[in-house]
Order: structure tokens, then sequence, then C-alpha cells
């Protein structure tokens, strides 16, 4: 299958064409076999070598024809009206398996016209993280972009010190972000901006297409996923650290893994990010900034669309399609069965728990589901037995409610300390850390007798404090 490129029919300057920069001596470390196929690509590499050529951008796959996006974004609150694909080339899409359009892209793979100054480049470092991490976010059923391909380049780039080079390819739904919209709003570019909401409709919701007033339609759809998106990261203790407008796709995904993190003490206000110095992307902030966003998308819209009443309806329902999602999803960690008007104060009363008692957030609801035939409430004190009165005598039995309990809450994440160590290891040259993590993460629900030291929370010296993006 020969990659297509619907970008190219967008208005001009939301893109520009790029040649990926060949590397020198391009090795592959990773390959998603499973993605691959799924995606009908086995044509285009059928060793490793080819498919480090091809993955690394030293050759192109047949008939493509790389571009980099332009987009704008609020930064940290603070719009930046010119940003775009500043390391990044999109080789084109193909239609997949299931007849849906998937983008396929290469990162680190060199200069573009939006690199503002920048090498283009990735370390070896983001590639590892965004490889396990937008993997292991698949496995938990949180809506992602994939990972397809790590390829090392032989060449070192520099940062604070000399680092080995690698390209990551990102396999998404699309690229289109809120501020791919924020770039022609902010330039009044209204027939422009009309195109590229037709585009994003036709591509992602067509059934949008058949409302009063589309645009408005798209925007509701829209504000949906993501409040089930973010839903779904409270609910596996994920912190994005970098939830920017030009992060934020409208495809519903989670996109760009920069400084995220999983949680491991539970803290509402907990930080990762390194460049997060006042805690606006904080965990507990997620739900609230994903509005803010989306009021930024409704903003750019409202220049093609004279349904403001609709629009304004559509962002101030989003609090409660995110309570009811993130509600529904903590009933089913918690084992719970139906809907109880004393559900939401269980469920804040769980995590006040963990939060006082600075608890393991995913390994807490694992030990949870040992306590439901219990005849004390010696681990996790009052709440627990309020829990117990509510979990049990439903209908199911303690091990049918265990059961469901393990069914959704994982054993093994993406451990911060272990990313770390993955990180470092495959700096030296070893990647058995990272394969061991594949394993785990493939399957974060089972038990892996033989490596279950990775789903240990960290030892005080082995915790990690801060993530960085890497660029």
């Amino acid at each position: 299958m020969h990659p297509e490129n619907g970008y190219t029919r967008l208005p001009p300057d939301m893109y520009a064409a790029v040649v990926p920069e060949a590397a020198r001596h391009p090795v592959l470390l990773a390959w998603n076999d499973a993605l691959a196929e799924e995606l009908g690509i086995g044509g285009w590499a059928d060793d490793d070598d080819a498919r480090a050529r091809i993955f690394s951008g030293s050759k192109l796959p047949p008939d493509s024809k790389p571009v980099a996006l332009a987009y704008a974004g609020h930064q940290f609150g603070y719009f930046v009206p010119q940003l775009g694909d500043g390391r990044a080339a999109l080789l084109g899409e193909v239609v997949d398996a299931s007849g849906t359009l998937r983008d396929i892209q290469l990162k680190g793979s060199g200069r573009t016209p939006y690199s503002r100054g920048g090498d283009g480049r990735s370390w070896l470092g983001p590639v590892i993280r965004e490889y396990l991490v937008s993997e292991a976010m698949h496995r938990l059923g949180v809506p992602t972009t994939r990972a397809l391909a790590a390829v090392a380049t032989g060449e070192h780039v520099y940062r604070e010190e000399r680092l080995p080079g690698a390209v990551f390819t990102r396999v998404a739904a699309s690229h289109m972000r809120v501020g791919t919209f924020e770039f022609l709003a902010a330039r009044k570019q209204t027939d422009a901006l009309e195109v590229l909401a037709d585009y994003a409709i036709d591509r992602h919701y067509p059934e949008a297409r058949a409302a009063d007033d589309p645009y408005a339609a798209f925007f509701d759809v829209v504000t949906s996923r993501q409040a089930e998106l973010v839903a779904r990261w409270m609910a596996v203790g994920f912190i994005h650290g970098v939830m920017n407008t030009d992060n934020t796709s409208i495809a519903g995904e989670t996109i760009d893994y920069g400084p995220c993190a999983f949680m491991d003490e539970f803290r509402h206000d907990k930080v990762f990010s390194s460049i997060d110095h006042h805690g606006r992307y904080a965990y507990g902030n997620q739900p609230a900034i994903a509005q803010w966003n989306l009021a930024r998308l409704a903003e750019c819209l409202l220049q093609v669309s004279d349904s403001q009443a609709a629009f304004e309806t559509a962002l101030s329902a989003f609090p409660e399609r995110y309570n009811e999602r993130y509600r529904r999803l903590m009933r089913r960690k918690l084992g719970l069965s139906g809907n109880e008007p004393g559900d939401a104060g269980l469920i804040d009363a769980w995590l006040g728990h963990l939060e006082d008692n600075a608890l393991d957030y995913t390994l807490s609801f694992r030990k949870l589901a040992t306590r439901v035939s219990s005849n004390d409430d010696a681990h996790f004190g009052d709440v627990e037995r309020q829990w117990r009165e509510r979990a049990v005598g439903r209908g199911a039995t303690p091990e049918e409610i265990a059961a469901s309990m393990n069914a959704v809450n994982p054993l093994f994440i993406p451990r911060n300390h272990r990313i770390e160590q993955a990180i470092q290891d495959a700096v030296d040259g070893d990647m058995r850390v990272f394969r061991e993590l594949q394993t785990v993460l493939a399957q974060p629900f089972d038990d892996h007798r033989e490596l279950a030291h990775y789903a240990d929370a960290p030892q005080p010296e082995e915790r990690v404090f801060q993530t960085f993006c890497g660029t």
C-alpha cells in the first residue's frame, strides 16, 4: 500500500514539503509487527535493514511526499501564532484494516521550515519513552497515537551533553490539533478555516455533516471525545505534562508524550514536568485545562459559524460529561455495580485516603481487590469498610468482584524509574529493560512472575521527581 497525503489538499500555508535527513548508520531498535500488519505496510520493507532505512528517513516509501504541518498554540496559557512540526515529517496516510485513515509520521528526522533554530533531531531518550508509554496507553484502553518503529541513527545530537540520536515513527488518526485551527483563526483566514473544518469533519466525524450547523456539531463531538479521553487519563493516574492547545488532538487521542508520567503515590497536585513551574498542568487540573483548550477551539470555529449558543451549550456541558465518564470508570475500578447516589462520595473518600497516606495509586486498587472477603479494615481503614458494604451484596460473589477489578486495574504501568532505567541502559547499548517492559506492558493486567519486579513502586532512591520534554 502506497501512502497518500490528504493534507496537501488543504490551504498551502498549512504545510511545507520536506525531505528527511538521511541517517548515517540506521539500526532498527523496535518494530511493531502487529501495527504494521494492521496498517497493511508489510510490502514497504521486509527486513530490519530496509525498515531502518525507511523509518529513519534515509529512504522514502513508494510515492511518499513528506510534509511538515504548520500550527499555532497556547503554550502554558500564552498564545504563539507560529509553531509547527519542527522535527517531524509526515510520510503520508494509509487506510488500515478497519478502513480508517491513519497518518504515519517520523519524529526526529531533521530540520523543517518550522524548526525555529532547532536541529530537528531527537535523542534516544524521548524515542524510548514515547514508544513504551504510547503502547502502554493503548493496552490500557486509552485513546492514543501508536508506536510503529524506533531507529537509532548512528549519529549524535547535542543537548546538555552528547547523546545518541534516534527517530520515532508515530501513527495517528490524524495530526490536526486545536492549534491547527488557531493558526488560521489568528490570521482571520476564514475561507481556509472553513476548508480545514470541512476536512476534519469528513475525516473524523462525518455524522456532523447532517446537522443544521455542522461546525457546532463537530465541536460538540470533539468536546465529548476530550471528556472521555481525560477521564481515562485520570482513571489510570496519567499526567500528560504539557496540555498546550498544540498538543490537543481533534481526533480525541493522546498525542505528544513529552514530560508525561504515571503517578506513584497519589496526589491531586502532582506535577512531573520540569517546565511546569506553576503546576498549570498538574494531575488534578487536567479536566479544567481540557475545557479551557476547547474554549480556544470554539473561538476559532465561531469565525465560520453563527451558532454561538450551541457552542456555549457544548462547552458548559463538558464538566458533567467528564464527571459521568470518570465516575463510570472509577466505579469499575472499585468493583461497584450499578450507580448509587453515594458513589461519588465513596470515590472521593478512597482517593482522599490514598493521598493522606501517600499510597501508591496503581497498586492500591490491586490490593483492595484482595480485601473483598476480609473481616477487618486494617489495611485501608474506614473507607475500606464503606467500600465493602457498597461492593458486596449486589449479586456478585467476592471472587467475581475481585476478578472484575483486576480486569480493569493494571498491575504494570510504565513506571517513571523503569522508563529512566530503560533509557540509560539503551544509551549504553543494552535494550534488555526496554524489551522486558514491552513484555509486561503488552499485558498489563496479567501476572508476569518472572518479571514481577516491574510492578513494584520505586524505592526512595529510585524515585523520579521530574520529567523532561527532550526537544
